[in-house]
């Protein structure tokens, strides 16, 4: 077959030799209007069956769609120009028949190709995008429904928004009212009374105009909290895993930015959008009041402003998802490196950090640039394209004033109107596109508001009585980061008694800490399950199950606050008095008294105040402050003097708590009931330190690997 751009090409020669035969017969009969408009059809007819059957000829018989639309295009938009204006002329005045002019005819074969190509490459949906612009409604329409609190609002707002733009679209007409009046040598009352209707729409616009916006605002900040209270509590009931693959930065960005820009983009673009629709109604409607022609020559501009601002939007909107992708990875990073400032500085990496901050900034501005240049390039062809048509319109404007058709007035006022209404087309395709563009941000979301966490839901079990009894039943364990999918624990089945104390030992990787995590329910096992007291840990009510199985861990994590708030965190009606008592049974009360603020004082972010055995002594608080009935001590009192760990072990081991060390330090774990050898990820020997040496098996032999000895 024959390639497509050539075939409409040859189709285009020949439909102008067909128009130029029948221009020619015109000429020579000297009667242009002869058959009237039944013969302008006629000829459209009769060249769309000649036109039909040579474009069937040229292509073997499959013609593509496209040549068949261009060539109905080709031979029916001249019969129904002319039947268009003798629509639109009054009925006293008789068909006059086609122009003579030659230039007209090629035009009519110009607007046809401007039309199609119009269409096909600007306008045109071939069906594959209909899935997505389904799902783009879909999720805009799950927007509005977050509005529905605010329906009062936004009624104010919609009903000052209509107000406002009927005030705004009179406003130009009375303009010009008031100077057709000024040419006439003596000024009549009607004068006044158009001044003061001109004043009138104008205090109107302003004041309704100023109501409208406040009310949008007033809807879209109550939106935004609304959304991110939502977003912020779905984020916090997410598993742990959740977080590891998400970095902080990118979620603070989610949190924050996109759901701002989320409701911003809604919210003042349907304001925009209702707008500029209703004005552009209102001002069309007087402009073809006003002159017809010339409305028709400004509505020339529409479809061609229209694909423009189509392929302007398509384009900005890669931009603008590949900008706020490289905002997110440029606050990850920066708050990456920021936070471990202290490897950073001690590996002497800040070059190489600097090298790696330097290159996302750069990637960032290179999007940016594109960006800048290809909205330069864009308001570059529409102020040209709006240019062209500006003086066609005056050469026509021109002629109807000569010939009293038009007023000065009347001109004045149509070409107040012909920007505003241009402005409100490029505002609604804007609009339009901004929404669009906005539908990815709105996804992701949506996504983090819809996802489900991947863990058990927490039961209503909150026994008043607990004995803190441990029970790993066949528990094999891998993490969900872990690529290769190899188990940190094995079939792992191991008991904790009531009121005693289990030291977990091991070399390094045996999973140690994959139990602990476990327990304290930031994972799930893929396989078996975990008792307390006989029931599976996700039977507990969550609150009631983290206040009563507790965790210190060897770094625990402080936050920006005073002592107090760090020890009563999570806490509700935590009085100062149960506070100091838990300060003297772990003897931090001493350091505490010492500070200058006492309780009050601010430790300062991660607790960077307090050294480390400090920070130790806090976390042991604000374990016992919640009287758990298990407490697991990860490296806990690796910080701590030989006295203060005697102490804190004494004090977790009252009260017949079960408790279960991880420790590298012998004289600790020689004081546990009981001691669980592991070894990749598997328990390997059990019993106590007298038995397990007498056995002289794996834990025998790595004692020496295993523990520091302190004196």
């Amino acid at each position: 077959m024959t390639d497509i751009a050539v075939c409409g090409l040859i189709i285009l020669l020949f439909d102008v030799f067909l128009s130029l035969a029948f221009w020619i017969g015109l000429v020579q009969l000297k009667c242009p209007s002869c058959g009237g408009l039944a013969a302008v059809w006629a000829f459209g007819t009769v060249k769309w069956i000649a036109l039909y059957v040579f474009t069937s000829i040229l292509t073997d018989g499959k013609s593509p769609v496209v040549l068949r639309r261009i060539v109905a295009l080709l031979c029916f938009l001249s019969p129904v120009f002319e039947s268009g204006r003798v629509l639109m002329a009054p009925p006293s005045v008789p068909f006059i028949g086609l122009c003579p002019d030659l230039g007209v005819l090629f035009l009519g074969t110009v607007c046809s190709l401007l039309a199609c190509v119009v269409w096909e490459k600007g306008l045109w949906d071939d069906g594959k995008s209909k899935k997505t612009e389904l799902n783009s409604r879909q999720l805009l329409l799950r927007v509005l429904q977050y509005f529905k609190p605010d329906y009062l609002y936004l009624i104010a707002a919609f009903t000052s928004l209509i107000l406002a733009v009927y005030c705004d679209t009179y406003i130009p007409l009375y303009q010009g009212k008031v100077i057709d009046m000024l040419r006439e040598s003596t000024l009549q009352s009607s004068f006044y009374y158009t001044i003061g209707q001109l004043v009138l729409f104008s205090l109107g616009s302003a004041l309704f105009s100023g109501s409208r916006g406040g009310m949008f605002k007033c809807a879209l900040a109550r939106l935004n909290k609304r959304l991110q209270h939502l977003l912020f509590n779905t984020l916090l009931k997410q598993e742990v895993h959740f977080f590891v693959a998400n970095k902080p930065g990118r979620l603070s960005s989610r949190l924050h930015s996109d759901v701002d820009r989320m409701g911003r983009t809604v919210a003042l673009n349907a304001n925009a959008l209702v707008r500029s629709s209703v004005k552009f109604c209102l001002m069309l409607y007087v402009m073809m009041e006003l002159s017809w022609e010339l409305a028709v020559l400004t509505c020339i501009e529409m479809p061609l402003l229209a694909v423009l601002q189509k392929k302007y939007s398509d384009y900005s909107r890669e931009l603008k998802e590949q900008i706020q992708e490289c905002h997110a990875q440029n606050r990850d990073l920066a708050s990456q490196i920021i936070s471990k400032i202290h490897t950073v500085r001690s590996f002497r990496a800040e070059k190489e950090e600097l090298r790696r901050y330097n290159t996302a900034v750069g990637q960032l501005s290179a999007v940016n640039t594109r960006s800048r240049n290809y909205g330069s390039l864009y308001s570059l062809i529409r102020r040209m394209l709006s240019l062209g048509i500006k003086v066609l319109m005056l050469v026509e404007a021109r002629t109807l004033i000569s010939s009293g058709r038009l007023s000065i007035g009347g001109l004045v006022t149509f070409l107040l109107y012909q920007k505003p209404m241009l402005y409100n087309l490029r505002e609604i395709m804007y609009s339009l596109g901004e929404t669009a563009s906005t539908v990815g941000v709105i996804d992701k979301v949506f996504s983090y508001l819809d996802r489900q966490p991947k863990c058990k839901k927490a039961g209503e079990l909150a026994p008043e009585n607990l004995e803190g009894g441990i029970v790993f039943k066949d528990v094999t364990f891998t993490y969900p980061s872990d690529s290769q999918g190899e188990p940190s624990l094995k079939s792992v089945s191991l008991k904790l008694q009531p009121g005693k104390m289990t030291a977990l030992v091991g070399p390094s990787g045996s999973g140690k800490t994959s139990c602990v995590s476990l327990l304290k329910r930031l994972y799930e096992p893929q396989e078996g399950e975990i008792l307390l007291d006989g029931k599976p840990l996700h039977h507990y009510e969550h609150k009631y199950f983290h206040q009563k199985v507790a965790l210190v861990s060897q770094n625990p994590e402080l936050f920006s606050g005073s002592l107090r708030y760090n020890i009563e965190y999570g806490l509700k009606d935590c009085s100062i008095e149960k506070v100091k008592e838990a300060a003297e049974k772990a003897n931090a009360d001493t350091f505490i008294s010492e500070l200058e603020d006492g309780y009050d004082t601010d430790v300062r972010e991660r607790g960077s105040r307090l050294a480390g055995g400090e920070r130790q002594t806090i976390a042991i608080v604000r374990a016992l402050v919640r009287d758990p009935q298990v407490i697991i001590l990860d490296e806990a009192t690796s910080k701590l003097d030989v006295n203060m760990q005697h102490a804190v072990l004494q004090e977790v081991l009252s009260c017949g708590r079960t408790v279960l060390i991880v420790a590298h330090q012998l004289k600790t774990v020689e004081k546990a009931d009981h001691i669980i050898f592991m070894e990749n990820g598997e328990v390997v020997e059990e019993g106590t330190h007298e038995e397990l040496m007498a056995r002289r098996g794996r834990y025998h032999r790595l004692k020496e690997e295993l523990f520091t000895q302190t004196e």
